[in-house]
């Protein structure tokens, strides 16, 4: 049996099967969802499955009022919290003639139905040294057609790394929304990052696009970057460890 108390946000079907897992294991859970009537069956079997105690909480995802509150909850209740399972998702099927206004709630729920909940959950994950877990989806990585803004058009994806702007000079919005520029942050990059300056940068993505290229990425270091961290994560976490020690929740 582990000890922990996961809250788990979910859309109903194969979801709800994450969630018989935890209880399979004997962990509190927190439901968080829409339908009432729907996490009460849930919750049912997940007791039945060995859940000592299940919390119901009805609610939006994309709402940040309701995320703050369900997270409240949780602590209100059990204390602490280990896992955050932001399991909630929506898909659509896009075409160049669609009114990309009716986008707008898969973005809510799929985008920002996990950053609003993991944002207030961080300082409690802190201090149990929990977890978050992100349902992605390969289309993330595979972009077939039918699910993303464009159809029958190439589209060349750019990842840059430092290029000499102004946000690597310290342009940005601090925590309270105020744009500012650190002139710390500049010196802090530039001893820690390779920064390419913008004229190269600029004409190696024109190049990239005329020849039809589907990734472009810059500098070259970036792709060494990529690979280290999908072959030796472990090794990326132990450097971000270092550089930012006090942003990391399992330091």
């Amino acid at each position: 049996m582990y000890e922990f108390n996961p809250l788990y946000t979910f859309g109903i079907r194969f979801r709800k099967h994450l969630a018989y897992e935890y209880a399979k294991e004997g962990a509190c859970l927190v439901l968080v969802a829409r339908r009432e009537g729907k996490l009460g069956e849930v919750a049912e079997k997940a007791r039945g499955l060995g859940s000592p105690q299940v919390l119901v909480v009805c609610g939006d995802v994309y709402n940040i009022t309701d995320c703050k509150r369900f997270i409240d909850q949780t602590i209100d209740h059990f204390g602490r919290l280990d896992h955050l399972v932001n399991n909630a998702g929506i898909g659509g099927y896009n075409s160049i003639d669609m009114d990309v206004t009716k986008f707008a709630p898969v973005m809510d729920i799929n985008f920002w139905g996990s950053v609003y909940p993991t944002h207030f959950a961080i300082p409690h994950l802190r201090k149990s040294k929990g977890n978050i877990v992100v349902n992605s989806s390969s289309a993330a990585l595979l972009h077939p057609p039918t699910s993303g803004f464009y159809s029958g058009v190439r589209v060349t994806i750019v990842t840059l790394g430092f290029i000499d702007s102004e946000m690597v000079k310290g342009k940005q919005f601090t925590k309270d929304g105020v744009l500012q520029v650190d002139t710390k942050q500049e010196d802090a990059i530039a001893n820690a990052f390779p920064v390419m300056s913008t004229e190269p940068c600029a004409k190696a993505i024109l190049e990239g696009t005329c020849k039809g290229e589907r990734s472009i990425s810059e500098p070259q270091i970036m792709r060494v970057l990529f690979l280290l961290k999908f072959l030796c994560p472990e090794l990326t976490d132990f450097y971000y460890a270092k550089l930012y020690p006090n942003f990391l929740i399992n330091n």
